[in-house]
């Protein structure tokens, strides 16, 4: 009498189903992954935005205020901040379009509170000044003006929900431009105005 076969183990939708799902539950794990690298950087604040220290770059002040000052002919200031402010970018960009273009010096820290700020030193004019730290197409309104011993710096609203200060000394316009609170704002601002200029050469 012949041997009847084994009946074959069933390959329909259930073990199929099994495998898709364990495939598609790493892929989520994947995704879930990136997304909290990505967060890790940044937290939420009632007052507004901070970032990880941890995670930001860091750039060497002097150096790149001195290599930018050689290539300016307006001078230059070096605030010296608080411990646990950290200057972490730098560049040089034109402010204005077409004759009134005119470089602008940036430098962005974040404070010992976690916020950002930026100071751009530059001979532009005032109005093209502001408006570069806004989204916008026209020149903001000023808001008011605050005094920082004894020197006046006018308050305009600037990109996103931040806001900027500017005056002028020694014939160079100072812009201070982020999210942090008023009291970092003056810290930087003082700074500013007794800094000692960088030396060329």
């Amino acid at each position: 009498m012949p041997e009847t076969p084994a009946p074959q183990r069933p390959t329909g939708r259930g073990a199929q189903g099994a495998r898709d799902m364990l495939l598609s539950l790493a892929a989520l794990l994947v995704v879930i992954f990136a997304i909290l690298g990505l967060g890790r950087g940044c937290s939420f604040s009632p007052g507004g935005p901070t970032v990880d220290s941890g995670a930001a770059p860091t750039v060497d002040e002097a150096a790149q205020l001195k290599g930018a000052a050689a290539g300016v002919d307006f001078p230059v200031r070096e605030p010296a901040l608080p411990t646990g402010w950290r200057a972490n970018s730098a560049a040089t960009v034109p402010v204005g379009l077409g004759d009134r273009s005119r470089p602008a010096i940036q430098i962005g820290w974040l404070t010992a509170g976690g916020a950002y700020l930026r100071l751009s030193q530059s001979q532009a004019d005032a109005a093209d000044l502001a408006k570069s730290e806004t989204e916008g197409t026209t020149t903001p309104s000023a808001t008011g003006t605050v005094e920082v011993k004894g020197v006046r710096w006018t308050v305009y609203p600037a990109r996103r929900q931040e806001r900027s200060w500017l005056t002028e000394r020694d014939g160079v316009r100072l812009l201070i431009s982020g999210s942090a609170q008023e009291a970092e704002f003056r810290v930087l601002a003082e700074a500013t105005q007794t800094a000692p200029l960088v030396a060329r050469g």
